[in-house]
């Protein structure tokens, strides 16, 4: 297989969040902020202001190196909403975050340049982007004028269409020749940190999560930081039988694989059981 990446020697072992350094020697846990009223767990949305610090300072407590604070559903069927919109729930609540808790680190989850901007420029570092800027091209230009890590996710399709009929013949190959692809268009732009998100359950069934997750390990030799969603979703759900809201265990069951497979951020629900299993895998790997 080739795939042709920009150039990069050594993994990228470290990120740039607007003068914060921060290091990636060890997994780090990236904690949901929903602003969502239809998102696919329902425990997760945030309703009020006060919800909203209270979730931000247990996350932290627990031990989350980073906020990911979203105002649009991305679950399968989700029915997107406008800029103005979006923009309306998550800017004064990344405002309100960053006033609280001007220490931490906060990535801002939108497809949206605008709603980009307006979150760095209120207090993000980071921007989460599961569309890999194939909704609204402007947000390159964002991260790449505040430079600040860009993560770059694979979705086959958009939310509203992308579990209708996912295909694949070689999902590995395919989303491999995919980062190669963005990748070279990212370093154009000269935007530095890129963290790789597979996007498990971002159009793919069943069999092509699990086969992605056991061929996880072949994404460390881009050289990037590897970002797994993997918190509550279908793909615990299915095999467990289970509910979202049950779903716990099996995620954590699959955090921990992705984990020995070389996934360097998780993005979880359910902070300290994450932090916890992050402790286990590297005291295992000290003896």
């Amino acid at each position: 297989m080739e795939v042709n990446l920009p150039d990069l020697q050594t993994p990228v072992r470290s990120l740039n969040c607007r003068g914060r350094l921060l290091t990636l020697e060890r997994a780090r846990v990236m904690g949901i902020l929903n602003l969502t009223p239809d998102s696919f767990y329902s425990e997760s949305r945030i309703r009020t202001s006060a919800d909203l610090l209270k979730s931000a300072e247990l996350m932290l407590n627990q031990g989350a190196s980073i906020l990911d604070l979203g105002g649009q559903s991305t679950r399968p069927g989700a029915t997107r909403i406008g800029v103005k919109e979006e923009y309306a729930r998550v800017i004064p609540a990344m405002e309100l975050l960053a006033r609280y808790f001007p220490d931490a680190i906060i990535s801002i989850d939108t497809f949206y340049g605008e709603v980009a901007e307006a979150a760095i420029q209120a207090g993000a570092s980071i921007i989460n982007d599961v569309s890999a800027g194939q909704i609204d091209k402007s947000i390159l230009a964002v991260a790449a004028k505040y430079q600040v890590p860009y993560v770059l996710m694979h979705m086959q399709g958009e939310p509203q269409t992308m579990q209708l009929q996912p295909n694949y013949r070689h999902i590995i190959e395919e989303i491999l020749r995919f980062f190669a692809k963005h990748l070279q268009k990212l370093s154009a732009l000269s935007i530095q940190d890129v963290i790789l998100d597979p996007g498990f359950g971002f159009g793919k069934n069943l069999s092509h999560n699990y086969t992605l997750l056991q061929g996880l390990q072949d994404f460390q030799w881009t050289n990037r930081p590897m970002l797994v969603g993997l918190s509550r979703k279908k793909m615990a759900q299915m095999v467990t039988g289970s509910e979202a809201n049950e779903a716990l265990y099996g995620s954590l069951a699959l955090q921990v694989l992705a984990l020995e497979r070389g996934a360097n951020l998780l993005r979880v629900h359910d902070v300290k059981p994450a932090v916890d299993a992050v402790k286990i895998v590297y005291q295992l790997e000290t003896i």
